[in-house]
This record gives structure tokens, sequence and C-alpha cells, in this order.
């Protein structure tokens, strides 16, 4: 599940037939002026200026002012970019869109269930919106089908809405439910929805946008950015990464973790969690997130080593998993190899130790090549199937300790070891 911030959610509604406000994205006051000569309802529009920033509660922070003229918003663009934000993030984008006059606020959503769908609908919206929850009234979609003209009025007429207006609301949620299924959402939301005043029509005013981002091979107008989901926007190395993931079957995913120095390359999931509670639980400090799986290229695994290998002060990789189905042993670490050679012609991994732990087909063929880097001068230490998953953590851990002096960390590794060995049995 990937976020999307406003200005590309309101574009996807734009898409679908929904009616928003004019808007802009801009990240500097003279990109503004620039947007200002080319569209003329920027100088001749009340406006509202927003943080165009993946974080909530943007009116209480000050991230939001209103009812502006033009020279008033380029203030406020002016004043919001470069915010801090705290936690090293800043303001670098701001949208600017036309004030849209109205009396009353809406909610509407539609998101993913375990059978299927559900669409959310009330005539009250806005800051209010949490305080009314009681008045949300709720349209189960089963998997595969699609909301009905009537059971769509149904629900407008539950959730208080005249005649007149229950109709328009049936029209917009069927958009949005149609936005939703075809653009791969797990979560859309506008709240608010307003009734423009001049003209009786429905626009969105925000929109909270959650999409599938494995699914991004199927979109090819899907030209935005996703939004990072950490208080931080995403490194070069995350996005590069992130590009790649979006273009292969499988998958391959990088996360950055500042101050670690043991970087992890596991495969899977599951395997990814399982080594950074072992690597934590031993007292080594994890340099990042990453996982390759579904039986990804060897190019794209190469291109998630290299990143791996760039990250600062590290003392070890740990590579591994369980013990594939399907995934091709020899095929993936013939990318992970070529990541390992790139980097150590590059002056990377001097003094890195890489410990490896496998298991599935060809794995004595991908075990047998990882183990003849060693020969290249690669400090390497690999591991088969036979070997639980947690012993090279322990083993690669234990040995710094030894060097220095320390046994801090010996009671839980001996507790955590034998809970692997036992869970090892069991699969």
């Amino acid at each position: 599940m990937a976020k999307v911030l406003e200005g590309p959610g309101m574009g996807l509604l734009k898409k679908w037939g929904m009616t928003v406000p004019g808007y802009v994205v801009v990240t500097s006051t003279d990109h503004f002026e620039q947007a200002s000569s080319a569209a003329k309802w920027l100088k001749d529009s009340r406006l509202v200026v927003k943080a165009h920033e993946a974080i909530g509660s943007r009116m209480k922070l000050g991230l939001v002012k209103v009812n502006l003229d033009w020279p008033a918003a380029k203030q406020a663009v002016k004043e919001m970019l470069g915010k801090a934000l705290g936690g090293g993030m800043t303001v670098s984008q701001v949208i600017v869109s036309e004030m849209i006059p109205h009396k009353e606020e809406y909610y509407i959503s539609v998101k993913s269930t375990r059978e299927g769908a559900e669409l959310l609908l009330a005539n009250v919206g806005g800051i209010e919106i949490e305080s009314n929850w009681d008045r949300i009234q709720k349209l189960p979609v089963p998997i595969g089908e699609t909301p009905s003209k009537e059971s769509l009025a149904d629900l407008a007429k539950r959730a208080g809405f005249g005649k007149d207006l229950a109709s328009k609301m049936a029209e917009f949620a069927a958009k949005l439910y149609q936005c939703y299924d075809h653009e791969d959402a797990q979560y859309l939301e506008i709240n608010p929805l307003v009734l423009r005043s001049n003209d009786q029509e429905l626009v969105a005013l925000d929109a909270v946008t959650l999409l599938d981002a494995d699914a991004r091979f199927r979109h090819p107008d899907w030209v935005f950015s996703f939004a990072a989901e950490f208080g931080r926007p995403y490194s070069e190395h995350e996005r590069a990464v992130m590009e790649v993931d979006s273009k292969i079957k499988g998958s391959v995913k990088f996360i950055e973790i500042p101050g670690g120095d043991t970087a992890l390359l596991p495969a899977g999931g599951g395997a990814s969690v399982f080594y950074t509670d072992a690597v934590v639980a031993l007292g080594g400090k994890p340099a990042n997130y990453a996982e390759y799986s579904g039986d990804p290229p060897d190019w794209a695994v190469e291109v998630l080593t290299e990143k791996v290998c760039s990250l600062p002060n590290l003392k070890r990789i740990i590579v591994g998993g369980a013990i594939a189905n399907f995934t091709n042993v020899k095929k993936t670490f013939a990318g992970i190899i070529a990541g390992f050679r790139k980097a150590k012609a590059e002056g990377k991994l001097n003094g890195v130790e890489i410990w490896v732990r496998r298991g599935g087909p060809f794995e004595k063929e991908g075990l047998a090549a990882m183990k003849a880097l060693e020969a290249e001068g690669f400090l390497i230490h690999v591991f088969d199937r036979n070997t639980p998953l947690t012993d090279i953590v322990d083993m690669s851990l234990k040995k710094e300790s030894m060097a220095d002096g320390s046994s801090s960390h010996k009671k839980t590794a001996t507790m955590t070891l034998r809970g692997a060995k036992a869970g090892e049995a069991r699969q």
C-alpha cells in the first residue's frame, strides 16, 4: 500500500469524472508566479494554500491558509516552503487551489475489506466528522461485484440526504467506486465533499489516496511519486529500488535506517522481519529493511544489492531466508553476486563481512557460487538449510563482541537460538 499526495489524488478523481477545484503544486514562489501566468484563475479567484506533504492535521499545524487573494497566497507559499516539520522533514511542496464557496460539508470514502470493499457516506464532514462518526452509513460490496444504482440510492437515503441531493450523491459514489476499482486503490477518502453554491455541483475539496504500489506496471499514467510513510522523503536509493520494483514480476523492497551497522538482504518479508528481530535481540543495529521475493529477475536483485552495499558504516551484511518453494536460489544469488562485485570494484565492502544462509531450488549451485567469492577477496561465510536462521546473526555479532571483550548479549543469544532451532525443526 502506498500513499499518494493530494495533488495526484485529485488528478485521479478528475480522471474518473468527479469535479475538483483548480489546483497547482509548486516548489518555489517563482514556480507559483509562472503557474499564475498560465492559469488565469489563480489571480482571479480566492485561494487556499496547503503544505503538500504526507502529514495529518495540517490546519492545526498552521499549514493551511484559506480565503487568500493572489498576493497573500504568494506570501503564504513563501512562508510554508522550507518550514521544519520535525524528524528532519521540511515542507518542499505547496498545493494552491481554488476556494469553493459552499454551505454544507459531507464525507465519502471507499476502502478495501477482507470480503471486498465498503462504501462510507455521511451528510456531515470536514473537521466535524470524527465527532459524528455514528452518522456514517455503510454499503458492503462483495469481491467481484459493483454497487448497483439502487443500493447507492439507498445508501444516500440512509445517510440523510434529501431526494435531489441523494441522486447526486449516488452518482458521485458510483464514480468514486469506479476510480477505486480501476486504479487498484485500497482506500479513497474525500473529506470534505461540498455542494458548490453557484451551481449546486458536488466538488471534492481534499483527497486521501492509498494505492497498491505493486500495480504500477498496469498504470502508465501514474507518473507521480508515492509519499513516504515514515516522516521523511524517500532517499535517492529508495526511489531507485521502487522504480525497479514497479517494472518487474516479483518484488524488491528497500528502506534505509540511519545509524545502523548491519545490512539485511533477506528473501521475503517474513525473513526480513525475522532477521531484523534477531539482530535487535542480539544487540545489533539494523541499517535497512530490504527483501526480494516472488522470484524476481537477477538484474533487479543486483540493483537492490548495490543499494544495500551503499549504506554507510557497515560492519556486516546478512543474506538469507528460509527454504524457498519456487524462487531460483542460483538465479537470485547471481544478481546478489553481481551487486557485490560491482560494489567491491567501487571501493565499497572494505572490511565488511558477508553472512549467507539459504535453501531452495538450485541451492547447492547458488551457495557454491557465493562461496567462490572468498577467492576474490570477499569476507564471506556461507551456510545451507541445515543451519538455523538466526545462527548466522548470532555468529556475526558474537564474533565482534568476542573481539571487543563484550558478553552482554550472550544470554539473549542462547535463548533466541533455542527458539530458532525449535522453529526450524517444525518447518
